[in-house]
């Protein structure tokens, strides 16, 4: 038995060795890579033919993401009708991260309860540019009140990365104009962009929560219900989104995969795309650095030895590792569900 403390910090860094000296000889180029999140798969290679090739990070982003199961809202204000107009391409071998504001609309919808405050929603596009534009921008949609709770929170943690940058008053009237729009969704997008271009903001928590807290939460909130088809689709725009932020082997990254894994393999009968983010976390866990994350390693790896079963493949790969793990001194017994070693990393309301 892996005791409380020491023993078990010991038994992590135990765990990471293992990794990394399974991957030694590449570690350092895959962590200096960021992962081209709609890099086309080519000839619709099968993952399994090359366990630890790109061909994972291809297949599993390739999935196309589900329509949100909402009414589209008629737009207060839209800039472009085809934002390939606006499009600019980057240089070739290079990527730029994007935040673009399209569209806005007025919530709640037409037909709610007319006591309620009315306010405006943007809808905020996240794209990671090459040469081409990104062909699976991940979107989510804030208010202004968001957007001010991230900007008021950098500054009060951050104040000299924000000296020049100017952020858009509160006004009392006029705020569903087109021309006050356009101007705050101009400022919004300049806004995002200086975060993310600067190490402090980026990493803070304050903007991990505006990216992911509010779908997250609702995510969670369906899992607790037993919802997962209606969890699964904003767990998978979070990965997207966050896979386009940060590098792809890092904490929300990673975090955010191995909640969609658990996700998709919770119900007796697995998510059809439950295999191809798999496979996906179990690459991301190759020469992963960040040893607060090696917990869930091992229920990764027994949630994936059962979902290799309920699917008729060879588990050996998977076992051979536990089987390598526990030769070490590591306690490999699977005492602990993916869901539960999240949970305790990361609360959430979802049941465990």
């Amino acid at each position: 038995m892996i005791a409380t403390g020491y023993a078990r910090t010991e038994a992590y860094y135990k765990v990471g060795e293992l990794l990394f000296i399974r991957n030694q000889t590449t570690m350092h180029a895959v962590m200096a890579k960021r992962l081209l999140p709609h890099e086309p798969s080519v000839d619709a290679p099968n993952p399994e033919d090359e366990p630890d090739s790109p061909a994972i990070e291809a297949a599993a982003l390739a999935i196309a993401p589900q329509a949100a199961d909402q009414t589209p809202q008629k737009a207060l204000w839209e800039r472009f009708n085809n934002p390939a107009k606006r499009f600019k391409p980057v240089a070739e071998g290079s990527t730029e991260l994007r935040f673009e504001i399209l569209m806005a609309h007025i919530m709640p919808r037409e037909g709610d309860d007319p006591k309620i405050k009315r306010y405006v929603v943007y809808e905020l596009t996240v794209r990671q540019d090459s040469n081409e534009m990104d062909a699976q921008p991940a979107k989510i949609e804030r208010r202004y009140t968001d957007f001010r709770e991230l900007y008021q929170s950098l500054k009060r943690s951050h104040p000299n990365e924000l000296n020049n940058l100017t952020f858009p008053n509160k006004v009392l009237m006029g705020n569903f104009s087109s021309e006050l729009i356009g101007e705050r969704s101009e400022a919004f997008e300049a806004f995002l962009t200086h975060v993310a271009e600067q190490t402090k903001l980026r990493d803070s928590n304050a903007f991990l929560r505006f990216l992911q807290h509010e779908e997250l939460t609702k995510a969670c909130q369906f899992l607790d219900e037993r919802r997962h088809e209606m969890a699964i689709p904003m767990l998978e725009n979070c990965f997207r989104l966050l896979n386009k932020v940060y590098m792809n082997r890092s904490r929300p990254v990673v975090l955010i995969l191995c909640r969609l894994v658990a996700a998709c393999t919770v119900s007796p009968v697995p998510h059809h795309a439950a295999e191809r983010w798999a496979l996906l976390a179990l690459s991301r866990f190759e020469t992963l650095c960040d040893i607060d994350l090696l917990p869930l390693y091992i229920p990764l790896l027994h949630t994936c030895a059962h979902l290799w079963w309920q699917r008729g493949q060879d588990q050996k790969p998977i076992t051979d590792r536990l089987t390598d793990m526990s030769k070490q001194g590591i306690n490999i017994a699977n005492t602990t569900s993916l869901m539960q070693a999240i949970h305790k990393i990361d609360p959430r309301t979802e049941t465990i």
